[in-house]
C-alpha cells in the first residue's frame, strides 16, 4: 500500500511539472508530452500487470496456510518492487546501498567448542524494553547471516530493530573467523555442517531455558537453519524458524552463477571475500591446506573443491554439495518453518526449489514472489526503512511467539 501512495503522489509531482514545461514551451506543441504521458501509461500497465503480483504461498497443511493468511497478511498481499527497481540482479546489487544500516549495540560473547575453537556471538539484550521486562522469559530470536556475513549487514540490522520494537531480544550467530575473532583452530564453517549452530542453540537455550526462542536465516545462514532442523527434527528447542533466499539446491546455484554476467557480478566479488578470510587466517590454516592453491580459485565452486570440502572431509565436492542442499531434508522438518525466496534468485533458481516436497510437509510453507532477487525484496519509491523481506519477518516472528500455540496441533 505504501508503495501505491508513493507511486501516486510521483505521478501527480511528474504531472504538474510536465504542465509547467508545456507552458514555458518546452513540449512546443504538445507532442512531448503525449510522449512521455504515453510512454508512462504503457510502463504503468505493464508494471500492474506483469510485475507487480501476489506471492505464491505453498504449504502442506491447511492449519500452518490458515494461520499465515490471518497473522501474516503480507504472505497473501500484492508486492510491489521498487518501480525503477524490480530485476532479480538489479534489487541484489542495490539493496546494501539503498536501505539504511541502523545503529545497533552489542555486547560480544566468545564460547568454546568441542574441538578446541570459538564462536563469535553479538547479544542485542533489549533490556530497556517494556513489553518483556523480565529478561528470563524474554522471547529471543537467532539471527544466522550469509555466507561472508557478520552481526553488521544491513539486513541483519534490520531484524534486530524490528525486534527491538516488539520486545524481543536477538543474537547473531557469526561462523568462525568472519566477525573479527582469533581462529583456534584450522576449521571454518560451512552449510553442511551443524554442529557450530547445535552449540549455539543449546548455549542459548540454557542461559534462557524458560525464554522462548526461534531462529531466522538469510542466504547460507538459511540453508545452514534448513540442515541443522533437517537433522535434529523435534528435538531442537526452537519454536519456528524463518528462512530468505536460502539456496535450495548447491548444484543448480553453482551453475547459474558461473554463467558469465552472474560469474561477473556475483560469484568472483564472492569468492574474494572468502579468499581474504583465508589470508586473514593463514597463520593458522596453513598447517593442513595449501594456501596457494586456494587462493588461485576463480570461484565459489573451484574454493570449495579446493578448501571447504576437503576440511570438513568428503570424498568429493560433489559430495559435500549434495548434503549442503537442504532440500534433500525437507521431509525431516518437524517444526513451523516460513521460507521467502524470490523467483528470480540467481542464487536459488526458481526452478530448484522444492515445492512438490514442502506441500507434503506440513510444517513447512514457501512464500515465493516473482521478483525480488537475493536478499532484496526492495518496495517503494525510494526504499531505504523497509523491505518486503522485513515485513514478513516481523509479522512471522510476531505471529510465532504471541500466537504460536494455535499451532500446537501440527
Amino acid at each position: 500500500m505504501l508503495g501505491i501512495i508513493n507511486l501516486q503522489g510521483l505521478t501527480r509531482e511528474l504531472s504538474l511539472y510536465l504542465e509547467s514545461q508545456v507552458r514555458v514551451g518546452l513540449f512546443g506543441s504538445g507532442v512531448g508530452l503525449s510522449l512521455v504521458l504515453g510512454f508512462g501509461a504503457a510502463y504503468a500497465c505493464y508494471y500492474l500487470s506483469v510485475i507487480a503480483k501476489k506471492p505464491q504461498l505453498v504449504a502442506g497443511g491447511e492449519t500452518f496456510c490458515g494461520f499465515l493468511k490471518q497473522r501474516c497478511p503480507a504472505v497473501t498481499e500484492t508486492y510491489y518492487p521498487t518501480l525503477w527497481c524490480w530485476e532479480g540482479r538489479a534489487q541484489t546489487l542495490l539493496r546494501p546501498f539503498i536501505t539504511v544500516k541502523p545503529a545497533v549495540h552489542y555486547s560480544n560473547e566468545l564460547i568454546k567448542t568441542a574441538d578446541g575453537g570459538q564462536i563469535s556471538l553479538d547479544w542485542f539484550s533489549n533490556d530497556d524494553n517494556t513489553h518483556y521486562p523480565d529478561a528470563g522469559t524474554r522471547p529471543t530470536i537467532l539471527l544466522l547471516p550469509g555466507l561472508t556475513g557478520t552481526s553488521r549487514e544491513s539486513y541483519i540490522l534490520h531484524m534486530i530493530k524490528h525486534s527491538e520494537a516488539l520486545g524481543y531480544r536477538c543474537v547473531v550467530f557469526n561462523n568462525r573467523g568472519v566477525a573479527g575473532e582469533d581462529l583456534l583452530t584450522p576449521r571454518t564453517y560451512c552449510a553442511a555442517n551443524t554442529e557450530d549452530l547445535e552449540t549455539v542453540v543449546q548455549h542459548v537455550h540454557t542461559l534462557y531455558p524458560e525464554a522462548p526462542l526461534m531462529a531466522a536465516g538469510v542466504s547460507m545462514g538459511g540453508m545452514l537453519l534448513l540442515n541443522y532442523l533437517g537433522k535434529t527434527g523435534r528435538q531442537t528447542p526452537l519454536l519456528g524458524a524463518a528462512v530468505f533466499s536460502a539456496g535450495w539446491e548447491v548444484f543448480e546455484s553453482a551453475v547459474v552463477l558461473e554463467k558469465p554476467l552472474n560469474w561477473i557480478l556475483f560469484n568472483y566479488y564472492l569468492t574474494t571475500c572468502l579468499q581474504a578470510s583465508i589470508i586473514r587466517h593463514r597463520s593458522v590454516l596453513e598447517k593442513q591446506f595449501d594456501i596457494d592453491y586456494v587462493m588461485k580459485a576463480k570461484s565459489i565452486r573451484e574454493f570449495d573443491t579446493r578448501f571447504t570440502s576437503v576440511m570438513f572431509g568428503y570424498p568429493t565436492n560433489d559430495h559435500y554439495y549434495r548434503d549442503a542442499s537442504p532440500c534433500h531434508r525437507m521431509k525431516s522438518i518437524e517444526i513451523p518453518v516460513l521460507c521467502l525466496n524470490a523467483v528470480d534468485d540467481v542464487f536459488s533458481p526458481g526452478h530448484a526449489i522444492p515445492v512438490e516436497s514442502a506441500k507434503q510437509n506440513p510444517n513447512v510453507a514457501l512464500v515465493l514472489t516473482s521478483y525480488g532477487g537475493h536478499i532484496g525484496f526492495l518496495e517503494g519509491i525510494w526504499p531505504r526503512q523497509q523491505t518486503y523481506m522485513d515485513r514478513i519477518f516481523k509479522q512471522f516472528v510476531q505471529a510465532m511467539f504471541e500466537h504460536g500455540s494455535e499451532l500446537s496441533g501440527m
